[in-house]
C-alpha cells in the first residue's frame, strides 16, 4: 500500500546533476535505484552539455535536458527552467551544490524538491540533507541519501548503456589480451607523474596490447609515452573513442590503470578491473573505485601536506610532488 502511495505521489521526477563527467557517471547509480523501484514512473534528467551521452541511452530515462554553460549560459538556463515548469514534476531532486541548480529546483514548481544543505538555495527546498566529504562515505552513498527513504538502502553500482554501434566499434580492439591506461587528469596533482607511467608501461608483459585513453587534448602526452616505450605494442586512442566506448573497452581489459579522475568512474560503471592511483587526493573523499576487482595505490609516507585539496592543483603547492613520485609501483603491482 505504501509503495502504491509513493508511486502515485512520484509519477514524474526530475534529477539534476550539472557537474563534471566523473560526478555524472557516479550519479547514474541513482537512475538504477529509482528505475528498479518505480519502473513505471517518468524519469527525466538535467545535465550540462557534453555529458548527455552518459544518460540518454538509459532505458528508463525519458527527456534529457542539456544545459550549455559555455554559450549564452543564463539565457539557456532560463529557457530550460521554463520547459521544466511546464512539465509540472511531482519531485525534483538536485544533486548539485551550486546556486544555478538550486534556482532550477526552486523555480521548477515541483510538488516536492530535495537537495543538499550546501546548496545556497537549500532553505527553499522541501527537504535538505547534509553533504559531508572526508568521512569515508562514497559519493554514491551521499547521492542515495537524498532518495533513500523512497527507494531503500540497497547499494547499486553506476551503470552505462552502450549502443550496438559502440560495441561494434570497440570490438575491433579486443582480439588480443590488453590493458588500458588513462594517464592524464585536468589537475596536475591528481595525475601520476609521466616518469611513473613510463615505468608502468615497462612492467606490462610485451604480449599485451596497451591502449592509451583520453580526450583529444591528451594526445601529445600519450604520444610522448609511446616514444619512450617503443618496444611495447601501444595504441593511442585519445579522442578516438567516446566516453561510453572507452568504458566498453575497459570492461574486457586484463587491467585498467587510471588516476583519481573520470576514467576511474567509467571502470566502476562497467565493473571493470581497476588499479587507481591517488596522488594529492585520498579515497576517503568518497571517489574511490567500486568495481569488484579494484586496487588503490598511493604513497605509504605520512605526508603532512596530503591531501592538499579536494580537486587538486595545477602544480604541487610544496614543489616536490612526493604524493605522486613516492608511489611504489614495483612492490605493489608485482606482489
Amino acid at each position: 500500500m505504501k509503495k502504491l502511495y509513493l508511486f502515485c505521489k512520484m509519477k514524474k521526477v526530475l534529477f539534476i546533476h550539472t557537474a563534471f563527467i566523473g560526478d555524472v557517471i557516479l550519479f547514474t547509480a541513482i537512475l538504477e535505484q529509482w528505475s528498479r523501484k518505480y519502473p513505471e514512473s517518468k524519469m527525466d534528467v538535467l545535465v550540462r552539455k557534453g555529458n548527455e551521452s552518459l544518460v540518454q541511452n538509459h532505458p528508463h530515462v525519458g527527456k534529457v535536458y542539456c544545459w550549455d554553460k559555455k554559450q549564452n549560459k543564463y539565457q539557456n538556463l532560463f529557457k530550460i527552467i521554463r520547459e521544466i515548469r511546464n512539465e509540472k514534476y511531482d519531485l525534483v531532486v538536485n544533486f548539485q551544490r551550486f546556486t544555478a541548480s538550486g534556482l532550477v529546483t526552486i523555480l521548477s514548481k515541483a510538488k516536492e524538491t530535495r537537495g543538499f544543505d550546501k546548496n545556497p538555495l537549500s532553505r527553499f527546498f522541501s527537504k535538505k540533507l547534509p553533504h559531508e566529504i572526508g568521512n569515508g562515505q562514497h559519493e554514491t552513498e551521499r547521492n542515495l541519501s537524498l532518495i533513500q527513504d523512497l527507494v531503500g538502502d540497497e547499494k547499486v553500482l553506476p551503470k552505462l548503456y552502450p549502443t550496438q554501434e559502440d560495441l561494434e566499434i570497440v570490438k575491433s580492439y579486443q582480439s588480443e589480451k590488453y590493458v588500458t591506461m588513462a594517464p592524464t587528469s585536468v589537475w596536475f596533482t591528481k595525475q601520476l607523474p609521466f616518469e611513473k607511467w613510463k615505468e608502468l608501461i615497462a612492467m606490462i608483459p610485451k604480449d599485451f596490447k596497451i591502449f592509451l585513453l583520453g580526450a583529444p587534448g591528451d594526445l601529445e602526452f600519450c604520444n610522448q609515452l609511446m616514444k619512450e616505450n617503443p618496444e611495447h605494442l601501444t595504441t593511442n586512442l585519445c579522442g578516438k573513442l567516446s566516453l561510453v566506448q572507452s568504458a566498453v573497452l575497459m570492461q574486457r581489459a586484463e587491467m585498467n590503470y587510471m588516476n583519481d579522475s573520470a576514467p576511474l568512474h567509467l571502470a566502476s560503471a562497467m565493473n571493470a578491473k581497476t588499479t587507481a592511483f591517488f596522488c594529492s587526493t585520498v579515497p576517503e573523499f568518497g571517489f574511490g573505485p567500486l568495481a569488484e576487482h579494484a586496487k588503490i595505490l598511493q604513497t605509504e609516507d605520512q605526508l603532512d601536506c596530503r591531501p592538499c585539496g579536494l580537486h587538486g592543483y595545477k602544480e604541487c603547492p610544496k614543489s616536490h610532488f612526493k604524493c605522486g613520485y613516492d608511489i611504489n609501483l614495483k612492490t605493489n603491482l608485482e606482489a
